[in-house]
């Protein structure tokens, strides 16, 4: 979006420079990508004329531009002659669209360009440099060179496609107060061409027929303005509906009527119905497509391009002025299928303010009027121009809530007035309705983003949050789990809560939840498993060359198209070798212990078992496992199915761990820093069970922990498969006395370890 700071002030009365405007907007939401305050071209004073030796007809110019230093100048015009002032273009200067730099020309420097007046844009003579008044001052600004804004407008805000709506925005944020536009109210009169609209997808069409117009160029703000944001400005009529679309956020269109037969009629398409654009390109349509149609036929793509019948030209003497409201989605699904994009559907795509068909419309008659002359022989209107916003109730108390912030209801209602909200702001919840503008706006959270941009995040100062901030730190559950797992080596991936359906259909047999209007084919669900994402992630990685990674997520999936159908789930993925080649050391593939020793970091030592049946669609069937407590599951981990890999095109080895709902995790924090020496040396015993070949040893371990409050930690050092069908398991315990111990004392402690085995497993102790 650009527009000219001359035109910002139409709406903005500020003291504040162009820099300090552009500042403001970034911080409050509207980044301003580029600012241009281009050289304007000056007036200079012919002092020598000479051919140029390597040519004939360009001559090497000395000119006077005022500074004191004469500048040597190349040009090509007829009507160059010493003495006569004209406009110089000093590098830097953009001309046409292009910068002008210094250079040779046929091997003779040239310090500038002397301009013609359509190079100027001041008239169409190309003839020759264009000759100013002998009392021109030297060095006098010959045409003015307005700053440029190009800000970077996000799709929910399409009230920043308006100059009007920036100037709001700006006047909210204290840069300025803002001027109310004086906007002609729109009323049906006269005798114009009626309207039918067939299609709930267009909600008003309005339209007013000019007669006897004579085409001709815009008024000269108005075509200095377009020329500066880019649009080359061609006769009133249709740099009128240009203007208004970046003034107003109004897309229109401006027909020939003496080209239109009959009423106009707004309906869907017939399927393979024929369309020719303004630009001779023909499109075949689908009964998606809205048009606009007369008896003969269509005559443009509603809310996408006109057509090439009824399009104006330089001998049109009657025009038809549409102004209409074209459902989002609809124009949206067109341009995308037939690979057309305007400035007219890139603001109908994104939600236009309902109620300025008719003001705009009423804009436009005067702009064409005052050029072009000509009488409007009627208007006409069709459909209702209502505001669509409906009243939010919000809770001002729920506002320090959500942000830490502190802010009085005396501020909160100033900042919301001025953007333009209006409604009953007594008592704690409010219930106010948005400007007609700001389609973006639905739920309470969105009132408070407003409240606190315009607010200025960098105004908050550091205390203002601690008081809640801590608070929600230190119950922090995500923030606690991924701070163990980066801890572990693992580093955090962030994604957006869309997956793939093709995928997610060869991982997982839950539901899959297709998204209706996809911002990319490949992303077209909203995402049921974070596995999908982690593994497209080691997919492009290697690719690139880094099949060892140590990867993991925190997010939402979606168990269903219902609200609150969600939860956040946690999924770990470690692929490849566990560290670089070294020769120190020999390297392993990673395995399906090392992502369960990372959700076991999770369990803060609570007892669990393993249970390896009933594999998922995702995993290995012989090296997966599920981690139990009692019956709930509180993760799964595994190697990755070779089908699975085959299919996605995976050569890596992958291991993954997946716990579905991280609320199963225990939220008690594990102790941070050093920890406590204690008053008595740990002690360490070894114990080797006999179990059954398919018991787990993690059960093993578990009954050993569970035995007593002293015992640490236990690890497992040792099996090996007997031939009787049996296995021996050794683990080594780690013992920590909290006071002064007998040999007898260990003695029991040992009888009861061995006891606790026994009893919770089918174990005995090995006798050698």
């Amino acid at each position: 979006m650009k527009w000219t700071f001359d035109w910002l002030k139409d709406y903005l009365k500020t003291d504040l420079s162009a820099a300090e405007i552009a500042d403001i907007l970034t911080r409050t939401g509207l980044e301003v990508e580029d600012l241009s305050e281009p050289l304007p071209p000056i007036a200079a004073k012919i002092v020598e004329c000479r051919p140029h030796e390597n040519s004939d007809h360009l001559h090497v110019l000395m000119v006077d531009d005022g500074s004191g230093t004469l500048r040597q100048v190349v040009c090509g015009a007829p009507n160059v002659r010493v003495g006569l002032i004209s406009a110089l273009a000093r590098p830097g200067c953009i001309i046409e669209g292009h910068e002008i730099q210094s250079g040779k020309l046929r091997g003779v420097v040239s310090d500038g360009m002397m301009c013609s007046g359509r190079e100027l844009g001041v008239n169409d003579d190309h003839s020759g440099i264009i000759e100013l008044p002998d009392d021109t001052k030297l060095g006098s600004m010959v045409v003015d060179c307005p700053t440029v804004f190009d800000a970077g407008i996000t799709p929910n805000r399409p009230d920043y496609l308006a100059v009007r709506g920036v100037a709001r925005d700006l006047s909210a944020a204290g840069a300025g107060e803002y001027i109310a536009p004086a906007d002609k109210e729109f009323s049906v009169y006269g005798k114009a061409r009626r309207v039918q609209i067939k299609t709930d997808k267009c909600r008003a069409y309005k339209l007013a027929e000019i007669h006897n117009i004579k085409i001709a160029p815009s008024a000269k703000k108005i075509a200095d303005r377009l020329r500066a944001i880019g649009i080359n400005p061609k006769n009133a009529p249709i740099d009128a509906t240009n203007y208004i679309c970046y003034d107003m956020a109004q897309p229109m269109h401006c027909f020939d009527a003496d080209e239109i037969h009959g009423d106009i009629v707004v309906r869907m398409a017939n399927a393979g119905e024929k369309f020719t654009d303004l630009f001779g390109n023909e499109h075949t349509l689908c009964n998606a497509d809205m048009v606009i149609t007369d008896n003969d036929g269509i005559l443009a793509l509603a809310g996408v391009i006109g057509g090439a019948r009824g399009m104006t030209n330089d001998k049109t003497k009657n025009i038809i002025l549409e102004s209409a409201y074209f459902d989002p989605v609809s124009v949206r699904k067109s341009a995308k299928r037939l690979g057309i994009s305007t400035d007219a559907s890139y603001r109908y795509e994104r939600g236009i303010d309902p109620t300025i068909t008719g003001t705009a419309l009423m804009r436009a008659i005067d702009i064409i009027t005052d050029a072009c002359g000509g009488t409007v022989a009627g208007t006409f209107a069709a459909g209702t121009d209502t505001g669509m916003n409906t009243p939010i109730l919000f809770d001002v108390s729920a506002f320090q809530k959500r942000t830490g912030l502190q802010m009085s209801p005396e501020t909160m209602r100033d900042i919301l007035t001025r953007l333009g909200y209006t409604g009953n702001f007594s008592g704690s919840t409010w219930k106010i309705t948005p400007p007609d503008s700001r389609t973006d706006v639905k739920i309470p959270e969105t009132i408070t983003a407003d409240l606190i941009r315009i607010y200025g995040y960098d105004k908050i100062a550091q205390n203002d949050t601690h008081t809640v901030g801590d608070a929600r730190a230190s119950d922090n559950h995500d923030l606690k789990i991924k701070q163990i797992l980066v801890a572990r080596g693992l580093n955090e991936c962030r994604s957006y809560g869309f997956g793939n359906s093709a995928v997610e259909k060869i991982l997982t047999d839950k539901p899959i939840i297709k998204v209706a209007n996809p911002i990319i084919a490949n992303f077209d669900t909203a995402r049921n498993s974070l596995l999908g994402i982690l593994l497209n992630a080691v997919l492009e990685n290697e690719k690139r060359g880094y099949p060892d990674l140590n990867l993991f997520e925190v997010g939402t999936v979606f168990d269903g198209d219902m609200p609150n159908a969600q939860h956040t789930s946690l999924c770990i993925v470690r692929t490849g070798i566990t560290a670089p080649k070294h020769w120190q050391k020999r390297n392993r593939p990673v395995d399906i212990y090392d992502v369960k020793a990372d959700v076991v970091a999770l369990l803060n030592g609570q007892n669990f078992t393993i249970e390896t049946d009933n594999s998922p669609l995702w995993a290995h069937p012989y090296r997966y496992g599920r981690i139990m407590q009692g019956k709930k599951i509180l993760a799964e981990f595994g190697e990755l199915h070779p089908n699975v890999a085959r299919i996605l095109k995976i050569k890596t080895n992958v291991c993954v761990a997946i716990v579905e709902d991280i609320e199963n995790l225990p939220r008690k924090v594990l102790p941070r820093g050093p920890i406590a020496m204690g008053d008595f040396q740990p002690l360490t015993r070894d114990f080797a069970f006999v179990v059954p070949n398919d018991f787990p040893a993690s059960s093993l371990v578990a009954a050993a922990r569970g035995a007593s409050s002293l015992v640490r930690d236990v690890v497992v050092f040792d099996a090996f498969e007997m031939a009787d069908g049996n296995k021996s398991v050794a683990f080594t315990t780690t013992i920590v006395p909290t006071e002064k111990m007998s040999e007898d004392d260990l003695a029991k402690l040992h009888s009861d370890i061995i006891a606790a085995v026994e009893k919770k497993c089918p174990a005995r102790v090995r006798d050698k």
